[in-house]
């Protein structure tokens, strides 16, 4: 997607050889202009597949989900990364290391949002080592709903999981794949 690519080089900020800041309108701050268009992208690229829901992880993915949600006239869904009094009964959990934040979480959906009638998109911002993308691929196969595929937003192609993912035979679509980063000459593309 040339338009995320243009901001990419814009306004995103490397920081060494495997961090990109994109706070300025991804996952911090969020051009709402920038995300309908990727919604819309988002939309096009998975209309044939009768989604019905839209899973993501607090917090980066929310903005992107709920604005891409409204192409597909469907929920989202957002796995919580830790339990709390306002979700009651049962749920599917499962643990995702964070490549941000070197952190071990417990991610959790409730069941009564998550079953096997619904067609699930999974969509995120970042796919670099797939740890998030496998533990909501955990979740969706845990509640016997049926994947129908991955957004991703901004794809590290230089690490592994997007190929170990894809091998997996799961559809990953992503908008913006990175072969190389580096502060001094910034980001390339594939």
């Amino acid at each position: 997607m040339e338009l995320l690519k243009q901001r990419i080089r814009q306004d995103g900020e490397v920081f060494g050889p495997d961090v990109l800041k994109v706070d300025r309108f991804l996952n911090h701050q969020l051009d709402i202009a920038l995300l309908q268009e990727i919604g819309k992208e988002f939309a096009r690229r998975f209309s044939d597949c009768g989604v019905n829901k839209i899973l993501t992880i607090e917090a980066s993915g929310i903005g992107i989900a709920a604005i891409t949600a409204q192409y597909f006239h469907c929920p989202v869904l957002f796995a919580k990364k830790s339990q709390s009094k306002n979700i009651a009964g049962e749920v599917f959990s499962t643990k995702v290391q964070s490549f941000t934040h070197g952190k071990l979480y417990d991610v959790i959906v409730s069941k009564k949002f998550l079953s096997p009638a619904d067609r699930v998109l999974i969509l995120d911002d970042f796919l670099a080592n797939g740890a998030a993308l496998d533990g909501l691929i955990d979740l969706v196969q845990q509640s016997g709903a049926t994947l129908t595929g991955a957004g991703i937003v901004i794809e590290k192609a230089f690490q592994p999981g997007g190929d170990r993912i894809r091998a997996r035979g799961v559809r990953v679509e992503s908008l913006a794949r990175i072969a190389a980063m580096d502060p001094n000459s910034g980001v390339t593309f594939l």
